[in-house]
């Protein structure tokens, strides 16, 4: 079997969907791409499309070698994203080509059902009490939302109280029997996240996620020694060395992205690495049908895994949604909060390539808010 083509479709609301081809028919779809710059990721995986053209997609490991490593420059969130969604496409084609799903060769299921989660409040978090009530009665038994919207340099007492008052109210709609995670998004700095992260912990939150940027690992041990709440990060993180200083400074759950950080190869040795830790799995995945169908795939197959993020209704989902690029919907039902295990093979997910070669000729161009401070500066979105 040989590879014959590698095609990408810019797609709605803000996606990047890679098709790999090969000369026996077997098709591998991937999702790779950096949210604000699909069109450079694209650039990337045109480039890489050399290093594959001709070979045998079967050889996954042997590839995802020579994609990340051979060009002397390694690493970041383009090259890496890049990688991941064409890693995605080859185990996608080596579970139809053997008939089997990919939780199969990854060692074979070790759950029935993956626990997932949404999104309520955007990224200036309002109405979450109503938010997080319709969740529950979509079926969710777990939500996230941010800590805050836009946050001066050092957060005043009005800013922590809403804080705290917007998770109570979380707490309050979906009692305590259920989880609400809460993101900080890199807008806190040092200081200000030790000051909030102790209010916060009487309102049992399932996580704190990034709590300070990724630029800043050095000083990750001390927001998680000051921290009653478990500590989450890795969304932006790209590699089991990324993750090693993260993890070394105690964090309780990382969240790789399967189509950030090198894809299914790269994240099921994450996994291995966080579990050596006793540090839990929640792969982060805001993203379309095959990031989460990966993240599935790596969900199924892995011990230490906690939840999973999907992006049904989140509301970047402007012009589009996860669903309506799959043909059957029905295998990312979640009646009781929960996605069964799947049995199809590859990926397990059916492509709607009519409807993905549709939205891809309107291509979309979606960039991040740009956000700044009263005084003119530049502000962490």
């Amino acid at each position: 079997m040989k590879i014959t083509s590698v095609d990408t479709f810019l797609v709605p609301p803000r996606w990047l969907f890679c098709r790999v081809e090969t000369d026996e028919g077997i098709v591998g779809w991937g999702e790779p791409v950096v949210e604000g710059r699909a069109d450079t990721v694209r650039a990337a995986v045109d480039e890489l499309s050399d290093l594959l053209l001709g070979r045998d997609p079967r050889r996954v490991e042997d590839l995802w070698q020579v994609l990340t490593k051979a060009a002397f420059y390694r690493g970041g969130p383009v090259l890496s994203s890049a990688v991941a969604g064409l890693d995605q496409a080859l185990w996608d084609i080596l579970g139809k080509a053997l008939d089997v799903p990919v939780h199969q060769l990854l060692g074979g299921a070790v759950r029935d059902e993956v626990r997932v989660y949404g999104w309520i409040g955007g990224d200036e978090p309002s109405a979450v009490a109503d938010a997080a009530a319709e969740q529950v009665e979509s079926g969710l038994t777990a939500v996230k939302m941010n800590a805050a919207g836009q946050l001066g340099r050092m957060p005043t007492r009005a800013e922590v109280d809403g804080i705290v008052s917007r998770l109570a109210a979380v707490r309050e709609a979906i009692g305590d029997t259920r989880d609400v995670a809460v993101d900080f998004h890199g807008r806190f700095g040092v200081a200000a996240a030790r000051r909030v992260l102790p209010e916060l912990a009487p309102l049992h939150p399932l996580f704190a996620e990034e709590p300070v940027l990724p630029e800043f690992p050095h000083r990750l041990g001390d927001v998680v020694s000051a921290s009653p709440v478990p500590i989450a990060c890795g969304e932006r993180l790209y590699s089991r060395t990324d993750f090693l200083p993260a993890l070394q400074a105690g964090v309780s759950v990382v969240q790789p992205d399967l189509s950030h950080a090198g894809g299914i190869s790269e994240v099921r040795r994450i996994a291995a690495l966080a579990e050596t830790f006793d540090a839990l799995l929640a792969p982060h995945c805001p993203l379309g049908p095959v990031a989460l169908a990966a993240s599935l795939q790596v969900a199924f197959a892995t011990p230490n895994f906690l939840i999973q993020e999907q992006s049904i209704g989140i509301h970047y989902n402007v012009g589009a949604e996860l669903l309506d690029y799959v043909l059957d919907r029905s295998p990312f039902a979640f009646p009781r909060g929960v996605i069964e295990l799947w049995q199809a093979p590859g990926l397990g997910v059916t492509i709607d390539e009519t409807a993905v070669r549709k939205a891809a000729r309107e291509p979309h161009r979606w960039r991040p808010p740009l956000w700044r401070h009263a005084d003119g500066s530049f502000a962490e979105w």
